[in-house]
């Protein structure tokens, strides 16, 4: 039995055949964490709710919540998204037939070869409906739309990484603002302390017991102090102005106040994630941009064969309106176009080559991306480790420099020793305060950043 096929129904056999290399995510072990220690490795329902309410600071939680309403990188973002939501309807447009209705009307008078009006004159009525489709022989279209499609949601990965970069900027603007508010606390208490030991050197002045350059130095150390403190007041004007940007606000209608104290540093033995390649964002959209670049090489090399295009049109004409829509005014067409480029001169092939590149390229992108993610937990699990042991070092000195202080004080008072031994004592002792909490502020922005380097929310 011999059966024939027409060249229409072969071209809808083999319609829905793609054009181009099929789409593998290149694989990437994930390798082991060199800084985790005994850290567990956590599964992704470890963590529930927003990944900044761990710092359990309400203040924190209502700034970070106005971030999606009135943060303008994170409007673009929103915005760039819904703009490939359109093109991806665009493209997926293109493989369902069009359908157009005219209606057209005319009045016409035949002229002679010498200009002068001939014969009657001539009403057209005529509307019509015709219809076209491309049907998608090689795939071209299906590999527009497959593009689009990835980088749609390659842009909402890009939403996502555009709120989380602003809820990190945001959290670790925060901390940094509280440890200032700490720094100066503890600068406004030892100013209140250096001013007492200046009346008290003042009145030993007075009696004769010590000399004026005890005085100028116990006003040298508080005017010095003094300063420090003016300094951290430039910084936290500063820290405020940038949280007000982060929030949509102008940074002149912005106020925080001063808070007490750090936020307590979250337990992180659990905060892991195994998960880290599917889990950050901007690792997700350059992975999807890898899929749009690799659909582009399909589209360009569907350029090389031909497009089947299918037109059918049918409507009614005559010069009466009443009998417009009678079986003799009824006209109708249905015909198929095949069409190929024949020649262009290179510019398929060299499209073709630009698609290849730009996926290469694409690939490379997606493995440094995922490279960088992979330091940025490295460093934040390294730098939480090693201020955990600073942490602890750092409590012996401060003890040792508050007793040591205790101790010249003593000294000072009972004649044994200069006053300059006070001031260099008085100088040990704050700073070794100020290192602490300066540690105390590293620890929890590491802790920050490597939640937002975990991808934040789970």
């Amino acid at each position: 039995m011999k059966i024939a096929f027409k060249p229409v129904m072969l071209a809808l056999l083999l319609a829905g055949c793609a054009a181009g290399p099929a789409y593998h995510k290149p694989e990437i072990a994930a390798p082991a964490y060199k800084e985790a220690g005994d850290w567990k490795i956590a599964e992704p329902q470890d963590m529930h709710g927003n990944w900044y309410e761990i710092y359990q600071d309400a203040a924190l939680n209502a700034l970070v919540a106005q971030i999606e309403i009135s943060n303008q990188n994170v409007l673009a973002a929103a915005a760039q998204y819904r703009q490939a939501q359109a093109l991806l309807g665009i493209a997926q447009a293109s493989d369902r037939p069009t359908l157009n209705a005219d209606l057209s009307a005319s009045r016409a008078q035949g002229v002679s070869t010498n200009g002068t009006a001939t014969g009657a004159v001539h009403n057209t009525l005529r509307p019509s409906v015709s219809a076209s489709w491309e049907a998608d022989v090689w795939g071209r279209i299906g590999r527009n739309t497959e593009a689009n499609a990835a980088q749609a949601q390659a842009s909402n990965a890009d939403l996502q990484a555009a709120r989380l970069s602003a809820q990190g900027m945001l959290v670790q603007s925060y901390i940094q603002l509280r440890a200032n508010d700490a720094q100066q606390q503890l600068l406004a208490q030892t100013i209140s302390a250096y001013e007492r030991s200046l009346q008290i050197t003042r009145n030993r002045y007075v009696a004769g017991v010590a000399g004026k350059v005890d005085v100028a130095q116990a006003e040298t150390q508080l005017k010095s102090t003094q300063a420090q403190r003016i300094e951290l007041g430039v910084a936290r004007a500063q820290l405020e102005h940038a949280i007000a940007v982060l929030v949509g606000q102008a940074p002149a209608n912005f106020k925080l106040k001063v808070a007490n104290g750090l936020p307590a540093l979250p337990k992180l033995s659990s905060a892991l994630a195994s998960t880290l390649l599917e889990r950050r964002p901007d690792i997700a959209a350059a992975e999807r941009r890898m899929a749009a670049a690799n659909a582009q090489i399909g589209v360009a090399q569907a350029a090389y064969y031909p497009a089947l295009t299918f037109n059918g049109s049918g409507g009614y004409q005559n010069a009466s309106l009443a009998q417009l829509f009678s079986l003799p005014s009824r006209f109708w067409s249905l015909g198929a176009d095949l069409a190929l480029n024949l020649y262009d001169g290179g510019a398929r092939s060299a499209q073709k080559e630009a698609a290849i590149a730009l996926y290469d390229k694409s690939v490379a992108s997606y493995r440094q991306t995922v490279l960088a993610g992979f330091q940025e937990v490295e460093d934040n699990l390294a730098a939480l480790h090693q201020l955990e042991a600073e942490a602890l070092v750092q409590q012996t000195a401060e003890k040792s420099a508050a007793e040591a202080l205790t101790l010249t004080e003593n000294q000072y008072q009972a004649g044994m020793v200069s006053y300059l031994n006070v001031v260099s004592a008085q100088a040990a002792a704050l700073a070794a305060q100020r290192s602490s909490l300066d540690i105390e502020s590293r620890r929890l922005l590491a802790s920050a950043a490597l939640l937002r380097a975990l991808g934040g929310n789970w």
